[in-house]
This record gives structure tokens, C-alpha cells and sequence, in this order.
């Protein structure tokens, strides 16, 4: 696949992923939602696995690229599930749209990257600053997402950290194999969590959008977009890919607006 067409994917696919989160919290649990959502995503993954005659390999380097990737798959999606019941979805893309500069950071520390020049520093604050000011009364209207915005903000951290730490692990797997890999390791991951923080069975109303919204997630959220999201690591920096953070939130804005009754 060439960068430019995963890179836009990415794009595409995060531009949804908020308002997809919100829409599958509403009649399940948010957490049920996600491990139902890994799990189709992991059967689909395994089944395109064997007929496209990918390996899918557990040695070392490749488990421990599956772990550093479970940070952002498990931990940051945990949190930002969670965060979802109380924060609106536009304002969980502001959030992250820090993760550049923190995956600079981590670039230049951990991966011995080159500083990043002063204009690309000065892009990004103007970028940030111009969402800042576009979810203005979302950042006002903050009171009482206290909660919510530290799980956020703890999510977007894991989420730079797992980005460079599966760059600097190189294992060198198929773009297929590591999604599918870190789906398998996060899925009983998802379920405890959810047996623990909730564990009623859940009810599936195919009336209400959050079915379809789980569904919508695992083909697309996470089957096509990691898929994507790994193979443009593979080959840019996680500070250029991350980047797409940037790019989603007014896309995002202007999806719970239109399908979810977010004010605007």
C-alpha cells in the first residue's frame, strides 16, 4: 500500500473514531463495547491472516513490539472509551491533538531523532491554538469532565509513548500480523476490565446505533485503520504521523454534529 493512500486512511478512519466511541457507549457498556469490538476485529484479522498466507509470529521481538503497542490499543483506547461518557468527541481530538509534539519529544530521546526545527514547533502550537479556539465552549463547558480529561490526557501520553516504542522495537512484522497480534493480547485484556469495572451481560438493541457503531469500529477502527496506522510508522516518523491528530478534530467536530446532536 502506498503512504500517501494509508496516510489518508488514517485519516478518514480517526476522523470517525470519536463520534463511533460515543455512539457505542449508548446502550453498552463502553468497555464491553471495545472487547466486543477487538474481538471481530482479531477474527477478521486472523482469517485475512491465513488466506493472504501472512505468518503471524511470537517470537520475542514480536511480542514485545504487540506490548509496546498494547499502550496505545488498550490503555489510551481504555481511557478514552471511558472519558467518551462525559466528554464530548470533539474535544477528545483537541486532546489529542498534543500527541506531535509529545511524539517529538519521545522521538528525540528514544529514538535519537533530530531536534524539530523551530518552525515546525511554532506549526504545531499554531495548530493546536486554532482547535483550541474552534472547541472554545467545549473547553469552557469543562466543569464537570474533570475526571475525564485526565483520563484523556493520560491516554494521549500512552498513546505517543506506544507509537515510538514500537518504532524503536524495528520487529520488522507484516503491518497485518502486528495488528492482528496486539489485537489477540488486548482482547483478554478488554474483557477482564470489563467483567471487573461492570461484568452485567449486555443487551444488544439493534435499534439503537451502538451495535452498528461496534461493528463500524472493528472493521474500520481498528482492523483498516492500525493496519494502516503500522505500516505508515513503519515508514515515517511517529512525530509526521502523528500529525493526523491535527488533521481529524474539525472532521470529528462536524460528524457529532451532524449524526450525534453535538452542539456546535
Amino acid at each position: 500500500m502506498h503512504v500517501p493512500v494509508a496516510y489518508l486512511t488514517v485519516v478518514l478512519v480517526w476522523a470517525t473514531t470519536p463520534l463511533g466511541i460515543a455512539l457505542s457507549g449508548e446502550t453498552l457498556h463502553p468497555l464491553f463495547s471495545a472487547a466486543a469490538r477487538m474481538a471481530l476485529a482479531a477474527s477478521v484479522g486472523w482469517a485475512l491472516l491465513k488466506l493472504l498466507r501472512i505468518p503471524l509470529p511470537w517470537h520475542g521481538a514480536a511480542l514485545v513490539s504487540y506490548g509496546y503497542a498494547l499502550l496505545g490499543v488498550f490503555l489510551a483506547l481504555s481511557l478514552s472509551y471511558m472519558a467518551a461518557q462525559s466528554v464530548p468527541s470533539g474535544l477528545i481530538s483537541v486532546l489529542y491533538g498534543l500527541s506531535p509534539m509529545l511524539s517529538a519529544l519521545l522521538g528525540q530521546w528514544l529514538l535519537q531523532e533530530s531536534a524539530m526545527p523551530l518552525y515546525r514547533w511554532l506549526a504545531c502550537a499554531i495548530a493546536l491554538g486554532g482547535l483550541a479556539f474552534i472547541f472554545l465552549d467545549d473547553l469552557a463547558a469543562a466543569e464537570g469532565m474533570l475526571a475525564g480529561l485526565l483520563m484523556l490526557l493520560a491516554a494521549v501520553v500512552l498513546f505517543s509513548i506506544s507509537a515510538v516504542m514500537v518504532k524503536r522495537t524495528a520487529a520488522s512484522v507484516h503491518p497485518l500480523a502486528q495488528t492482528v497480534g496486539t489485537l489477540v493480547l488486548s482482547l483478554p485484556l478488554f474483557v477482564i476490565t470489563w467483567w471487573l469495572l461492570d461484568g452485567t451481560a449486555p443487551v444488544l438493541d439493534w435499534r439503537s446505533p451502538s451495535p452498528w457503531a461496534t461493528l463500524y469500529l472493528a472493521l474500520f477502527g481498528s482492523l483498516l485503520g492500525f493496519v494502516c496506522y503500522f505500516h505508515i510508522l513503519g515508514r515515517l516518523s511517529p512525530s509526521t504521523v502523528a500529525l493526523i491528530t491535527l488533521i481529524t478534530p474539525v472532521f470529528a467536530l462536524y460528524l457529532g454534529y451532524g449524526f450525534n446532536q453535538e452542539q456546535l
